[in-house]
C-alpha cells in the first residue's frame, strides 16, 4: 500500500484504480501484514500492472511464505474486479489477528 516499504516496487510501473476489499483474515506478522483464508473482509489498494515485468518482481520481493491467486475485489464504490492477491501461508506461532483487517488501523 502506499506509504509502506514495498509500495517502491510498484512506482512507475502501476496505476492505482483506488482501495478495495477482499474475503479473508489479516494477521500483524510483526513488519508485514499476511492475508489468510477466513470470514471477514481485509482492505486494501487495487493496482493496474502497466509493465508486464513488474509481477516476478513483485513476487520475489513478497518472499516464499507468500502465494499470488486470483480473487475477487470489491471496490469502495461498490464495483467488483478480479486481481492477484498475495495470502499467506508461513508459520503463525506469532501471528496477531487484526480484527479490522486494515493494515494501517493495526495499533488503534
Amino acid at each position: 500500500m502506499h506509504g509502506f516499504g514495498r509500495h517502491r516496487v510498484l512506482v512507475g510501473a502501476t496505476t492505482l484504480i483506488g482501495e478495495g476489499t477482499v474475503r479473508g483474515r489479516l494477521l500483524n506478522l510483526g513488519r508485514y501484514p499476511g492475508l489468510v483464508e477466513g470470514a471477514g473482509r481485509v482492505r486494501g489498494e487495487l493496482y493496474r500492472i502497466d509493465d508486464a515485468q513488474l509481477l516476478p518482481a513483485v513476487d520475489r520481493e513478497e518472499g516464499y511464505n507468500f502465494v499470488r491467486r486470483r480473487a475477487a475485489v470489491t471496490l469502495t464504490d461498490g464495483r467488483r474486479a478480479r486481481a492477484w492477491i498475495y495470502s499467506y501461508r508461513g508459520p503463525r506461532e506469532r501471528a496477531v489477528l487484526i480484527p479490522a483487517g486494515d493494515w494501517r488501523s493495526r495499533w488503534r
